[in-house]
């Protein structure tokens, strides 16, 4: 269930950067790198708390 609020929140926020880019004006670029970074990291840290498989 998690996951699923995961992908949701990070899929709502692309939407609204890509959404809102003429708005956003410069700030795109740096929000769009923090949205990767917090992909990036955030399934990574589901991947480890999995742990490896037996």
């Amino acid at each position: 269930m998690k996951t699923l609020i995961t992908l949701l929140i990070i899929l709502l926020t692309a939407w609204a950067l890509f959404h809102f880019k003429s708005i956003l004006g410069i700030f795109l670029f740096p929000l769009f790198l923090i949205l990767v970074v917090y992909i990036t990291l955030r399934l990574y840290r589901m991947m480890v708390k999995d742990g490896p498989t037996k």
